[in-house]
């Protein structure tokens, strides 16, 4: 990794994409790794450092709020600043600057290394780990998943301590499934500034709104692992298109929801609606045939990721290829696919003062993308990556 530009500089000649507008013959002036202003190209100063970008797309770098893995690693089999480390690189050919590593269901010791070490990293990585998103332990066995249901558990008032004491600068985000959990645990999660989310969940509609009512204030991977929206019984589903303030990630690899289904959550959803990719280590590689997860192994081929009983374990999605899907597949506009894996994921947890938007003041995070979608040259901290430095 080189170090970030020592001097000011722009990015020119590029359709920017900042998260709340579509500007042409604007350029972005960064110094170290913020912006600090959008301006009219016509207006720069005509000796400043520039980066041409040739008439590509510049948009805000993306989030994943919710990545096992990727690159040839899974957080759970190594729960190590290396491994974040191989996915932060791995992300960045994908253009996602940022990411909540995420545990699946594990034994505490297991979360409790893992929040020592995201609050260690943190210190020196603060704009590519965002915090950490532990996915359980605390869920309904009947829609456990891949999960290893020896771990699924309820939660003790010492973890609960644990996690509160440990608050939302590192757990920045709980899954769980409401009705396995205790109203005033949820308050107390999301008292500490945890973001708890919905998830593996066989709640009823009522039980779905009372985790809302307590706190919840988000869906985790819509419609996989959770009661399905029924006639008679809306289910966990339908209470999160109910609840017009609760947002949801939604996993668009063409494997996991049928792209119809997107279609229908985006119109009901609107500005809620994210994306994720939940991704596995084939994701960025595609190379590996199998690998562990919840002491199953699964297996990756066809595009999928699936245990020998047929449950899916997770992706091999990037998020520029969930972005294209929901473009060409979907029909959502580029700008609005680009806030889903931008603006709509920094709103959910609290970070879009800082990131998700290409503007003044915020994190110079940005990805370059060419007109079949391809990404070609990324913004990690201010630093450019794939262009030759300013002159």
């Amino acid at each position: 990794m080189q170090p970030l530009q020592s001097q000011p500089y722009a990015l020119t000649h590029c359709h920017l994409y900042t998260g709340d507008q579509v500007l042409h013959d604007h350029a972005v002036q960064v110094a170290g790794d913020r912006i600090v202003a959008i301006l009219p190209q016509a207006d720069l100063p005509p000796d400043a450092p520039q980066f041409d970008l040739q008439g590509h797309i510049l948009a805000p770098g993306f989030i994943d709020l919710q990545l096992n893995g990727c690159g040839g690693v899974m957080f759970n089999d190594a729960i190590t600043a290396d491994t974040l480390d191989q996915m932060h690189r791995t992300n960045l050919r994908s253009g996602t600057t940022s990411f909540l590593p995420t545990l699946i269901t594990a034994p505490d010791e297991d979360m409790l290394a893992a929040i020592a070490l995201v609050q260690d990293y943190r210190q020196y990585n603060p704009h590519s780990v965002l915090g950490l998103h532990l996915e359980g332990p605390y869920l309904n066995p009947k829609r456990k998943g891949i999960h290893n249901g020896a771990d699924v558990r309820s939660p003790d008032a010492t973890m609960v301590q644990a996690l509160v004491a440990a608050g939302g600068e590192t757990v920045k985000l709980l899954t769980l499934a409401p009705e396995q959990v205790n109203p005033d645990d949820i308050q107390q999660l999301v008292s500490a500034g945890i973001r708890v989310s919905a998830g593996h969940t066989n709640a009823s509609f009522q039980q779905a709104v009372a985790g809302f009512e307590a706190g919840i204030s988000m869906a985790t991977h819509l419609f996989n692992a959770m009661s399905p929206w029924q006639s008679r019984s809306p289910g966990m589903v339908g209470a999160v298109f109910e609840q017009q303030e609760v947002y949801a990630g939604i996993i668009a690899d063409g494997h996991h929801v049928h792209f119809t289904s997107i279609q229908l959550a985006k119109k009901l959803k609107g500005d809620k609606l994210f994306l994720v990719t939940d991704a596995t280590p084939p994701a960025g590689v595609n190379n590996i045939a199998a690998f562990q997860i919840g002491g199953q192994e699964v297996f990756y081929k066809n595009g999928q990721c699936v245990s020998a009983e047929g449950t899916l374990g997770g992706s091999a999605l990037t998020m520029i290829e969930a972005i294209s899907h929901c473009v060409h597949e979907v029909g959502i506009e580029l700008a609005e696919a680009l806030r889903m894996a931008g603006l709509y994921p920094a709103q959910a947890i609290g970070v879009d003062h800082e990131f998700g938007r290409l503007a003044p003041g915020h994190i110079a995070n940005a990805v370059v993308l060419d007109e079949q979608l391809s990404v070609v040259g990324i913004l990690d901290r201010g630093q450019v990556q794939s262009f030759q430095p300013p002159p």
